[in-house]
């Protein structure tokens, strides 16, 4: 089993390897509560879109016009936030179940069994505590080898130590080896970190889109991003 060298930090010691079957539960672990993480930043962010101020304040106003109760406005801004709350979960919980029953629902069919891709975990204290994942490009632009990067993710409790990182240069250093002309990934406009890490990696952003309808509720799109060998 390819194993790579151990990664030392003054706080942590890890090392990144080849997944293995028996790292299923904590890899689905991880993963999903990465995905879910998202779920309060997303209600505050629909929370601030103009459209969202005018719903909690124009419906609770138009009730106290009509019925004169201050109380039933009052009942109607905390019904309306619970909905609110409920779509900000929603895409979320949607793209963790996708992902679980679609590639990570086996990861050694999806990843290792197949021709120039693999699934890498982060290990750390004899705990699987990062994760990643690489495929190649179904339908690449004519004339191009591309490999595109999945599931991302580290344990809340050891991240700002470089193992995303590391984890991101496994899959670029896999795909030079490879003999890949791009890693290509998506990430949501949301995720913050995980977009300064690329851009700061030298990723390049190529495009964005809505997923389906939820996320266009929740105003958040997908961002294409793409790394370019030099001599490609």
């Amino acid at each position: 089993m390819p194993r790579f060298e151990a990664q030392k930090s003054p706080m942590i010691t890890y090392q990144i390897r080849q997944y293995q079957d028996s790292d299923h539960e904590r890899v689905v672990d991880v993963f999903t509560k990465g995905g879910e993480e998202y779920i309060p930043s997303t209600f505050r962010h629909v929370l601030l879109l103009p459209r969202t101020l005018l719903l909690l304040l124009g419906v609770p106003l138009a009730l106290v016009l009509v019925s004169g109760s201050w109380l039933l406005a009052v009942i109607c801004i905390f019904v309306l936030l619970l909905l609110l709350r409920l779509l900000a979960g929603q895409p979320w919980k949607e793209y963790v179940a996708k992902c679980l029953q679609t590639d990570m629902a086996d990861i050694t069919k999806s990843y290792l069994n197949v021709h120039g891709a693999c699934f890498w975990v982060a290990e750390s204290g004899g705990q699987v505590v990062g994760t990643v994942g690489a495929r190649p490009v179904k339908d690449p632009p004519l004339g191009r080898k591309q490999l595109q990067l999945f599931r991302l993710s580290v344990s809340s409790q050891h991240r700002r130590q470089g193992i995303a990182k590391a984890l991101a240069r496994t899959v670029v250093q896999f795909a030079r080896d490879q003999g890949y002309s791009d890693v290509v990934l998506e990430t949501s406009t949301l995720q913050q970190g995980a977009m300064t890490l690329y851009l700061g990696m030298g990723f390049k952003k190529t495009g964005q889109y809505f997923i389906s309808m939820v996320w266009r509720l929740v105003d958040i799109y997908f961002i294409q991003l793409s790394y370019s060998f030099p001599s490609a």
